[in-house]
């Protein structure tokens, strides 16, 4: 059967068997800025922009198997967390912390439960987003003879063009993203923007912030950018449910009040990258050992990829 790949992009990582529900987990094929030393200092970076904005507390959208939550209270945060996935809650995560298992894909941020899981109103809480809309999955479109028509795939991922392009979508792709290259693709990105605006609209967070990876108007890629990652490695894109598939985001085109880049986050929130004075490792060796390992996340944060990542920052 061949289906729209939007269709098959969703069932393959959020269907019954997809990659998201699988035992392993995301961390069995990949590692994330939320993992290890690193991700204690992303957690420290968001702490630092939840006091800025008088948040209190955080709700991870998309959070895997809580390791960012987990990360936030190791570093001190003491307000009230909570997460939001596909899968039931993760063995270890602190007791305190809440957890609601929520559709995939666009479907996450429906449901009206979060307020009870996170214990606080989340009008005062900042709701992050991290690597969450690259896998929501969108419309791939390819120019043919100047239609823009949807790109469709089989379970064996042999592709074949379909249907033009019409209403929204096509309202997007023309504002966001012209081309009429042949040949040229287009991830048509109005079903992320929606997603998006359903987490501002539905819960009216104080903050909400989405990280990821993306482009903008002016550097929009004319062969797009699907991919698949299994097992750390980069593979073809195949929507049988073995892989992780994502798309990068069209950052522009998301509600924002305003978008930084992940260097410039740790930079404004963060940890310090600066080394520590030298004395400190005779007086006190242990100390000195951990603000070198501080130092080497924060600057793992500053540098490739991660300080290319954007952080798109709305008011719910």
């Amino acid at each position: 059967m061949i289906i729209p790949w939007r269709e098959a992009w969703q069932e393959a990582l959020y269907g019954s068997g997809g990659f998201y529900r699988r035992p392993e987990g995301p961390v069995g094929h990949f590692e994330t800025a939320t993992h290890g030393p690193v991700g204690r200092a992303l957690a420290r970076t968001l702490v630092g922009l939840a006091a800025e904005t008088g948040a209190e507390g955080v709700v991870d959208l998309g959070a895997g198997r809580g390791e960012l939550l987990s990360a936030l209270r190791s570093v001190g945060f003491a307000g009230p967390l909570a997460g939001v996935d596909v899968v039931d809650r993760p063995a270890g995560l602190p007791a305190e912390t809440g957890w609601v298992v929520a559709p995939g894909g666009d479907r996450l941020a429906e449901p009206t439960t979060v307020t009870d899981a996170l214990g606080t109103d989340l009008g005062r809480a900042l709701v992050v987003a991290h690597e969450w809309l690259d896998v929501v999955p969108c419309t791939v479109a390819q120019v043919d003879d100047g239609v823009l028509r949807e790109v469709e795939v089989d379970a064996a991922g042999v592709e074949r063009l379909g249907a033009a392009v019409t209403g929204d979508a096509l309202g997007w792709a023309q504002r966001w993203w012209p081309t009429d290259e042949p040949g040229a693709r287009v991830e048509v990105g109005l079903a992320r923007d929606d997603a998006w605006a359903a987490v501002l609209d539905a819960w009216h967070p104080l903050r909400a912030v989405a990280i990821d990876y993306g482009h903008t108007a002016g550097t929009r890629p004319p062969s797009g950018t699907l991919a698949a990652y299994r097992d750390g490695e980069v593979v073809l894109p195949v929507p049988d449910g073995s892989a992780d598939l994502t798309a990068h985001v069209a950052l522009d085109s998301l509600r924002h009040d305003e978008i930084v880049s992940g260097a410039e986050a740790v930079r404004r929130w963060g940890p310090s990258a600066t080394l520590p004075d030298h004395a400190l490792s005779r007086t006190d060796p242990a100390g000195y050992l951990a603000a070198l390992a501080d130092v080497s996340a924060a600057r793992t944060l500053l540098g490739e990829p991660y300080g290319r990542f954007a952080w798109v920052i709305a008011r719910g």
